[in-house]
């Protein structure tokens, strides 16, 4: 339970709020404080190690899709824009400022869909561009899957990759999925 307001910290019950006050003074949870002193936000210790750990494996999933795409001649790079369905425009990704360790931070600028953009030449000054979305699981979001209907309808991409992740034994590997058979089975 989030305390961002005074009004929100006079709707609690006595339980709730001494449940608050054990959970600040626990050393299983994580606890935000706001300017003014009231509790933040709460999380347990073993959900951040888990949401930083997926994170990371999620990055390192990312980046060998990159090289695979590479191996294979494609020029990979990150695709920097997303899709407002409503307007029906492309414009660019919004920048998020990832703070550690007091101010300090890192920007990160590719939050755009899909993940990448790639390029290959076919013949003669001819390129064949795709959008190609990574996916640890292989699975999209409904809102996912319209905005690559929406490219495709568009011709922004040739044709959209859904990469996933297939364990071979301790290997890992790289599937590519063409978003057309999915969309074939979308109502």
């Amino acid at each position: 339970m989030e305390l961002k307001s005074i009004n929100t910290e006079k709707k609690l019950k006595r339980k709730d709020f001494l449940e608050e006050i054990k959970k600040a003074s626990s050393e299983e949870y994580v606890t935000e404080w706001d300017a003014d002193g009231r509790i933040g936000t709460q999380k347990k210790k073993t959900n951040v190690k888990r949401g930083s750990m997926s994170k990371s494996s999620g990055n390192a999933f990312e980046l060998k899709v990159r090289k695979d795409l590479e191996e294979k001649g494609w020029i990979i790079d990150k695709w920097s824009n997303n899709l407002d369905l409503e307007k029906g425009e492309i414009h660019p990704a919004k920048k998020r400022f990832a703070r550690f360790k007091g101010n300090m931070g890192v920007m990160t600028i590719g939050t755009g869909f899909p993940d990448f953009v790639a390029f290959q030449l076919m013949r003669e000054e001819r390129y064949k561009v795709i959008g190609v979305e990574v996916k640890m699981n292989g699975m999209l979001s409904r809102i996912e899957k319209e905005k690559c209907k929406w490219y495709l309808e568009n011709k922004i991409f040739s044709e959209i990759l859904i990469a996933s992740k297939i364990k071979d034994g301790k290997k890992i590997k790289v599937e590519y999925v063409d978003f057309s058979n999915i969309l074939k089975r979308m109502r």
